[in-house]
């Protein structure tokens, strides 16, 4: 199942949710895709994406990503119409200097808008 879910990540140009997963592997158990999704996560080849839509999206992490230290601080973009999330590994999450005691965790920055197949696709006339 691991090498199938892995499969299913690496065709696929954006990034998928659970349900994403299922509908490639037909026949799968919800409960076995999603303990894979989450061995993948802990293990530095999978991030998780939370971009709005409601369901926790996945994609493939960069080669220099370990087990509790990823090294995906890009940006993540969701279409508003085809509600695709796209990783953005070339476009770097600014550092932000935070006041006080404030102690960063966790940096993600998802932008909203038309991706350009759709953006394309407005474009034309009807």
């Amino acid at each position: 199942m691991r090498l199938l879910v892995l499969d299913v990540l690496q065709q696929e140009p954006t990034a998928l949710s659970l349900a994403d997963v299922e509908l490639h592997l037909k026949h799968a158990d919800r409960i076995t895709v999603h303990r894979t999704l989450k061995t993948f996560t802990d293990k530095g080849l999978v991030h998780r994406i939370e971009d709005g839509s409601g369901a926790v999206k996945f994609a493939l992490c960069a080669p220099d990503c370990t087990p509790g230290q990823h090294q995906d601080l890009h940006v993540h973009f969701f279409c508003l119409r085809c509600r695709e999330t796209s990783c953005l590994p070339t476009t770097a999450v600014p550092t932000i200097a935070l006041p006080g005691a404030y102690q960063v965790q966790e940096t993600s920055l998802v932008m909203k808008g038309l991706c350009p197949r759709c953006a394309s696709d407005a474009a034309l006339p009807a």
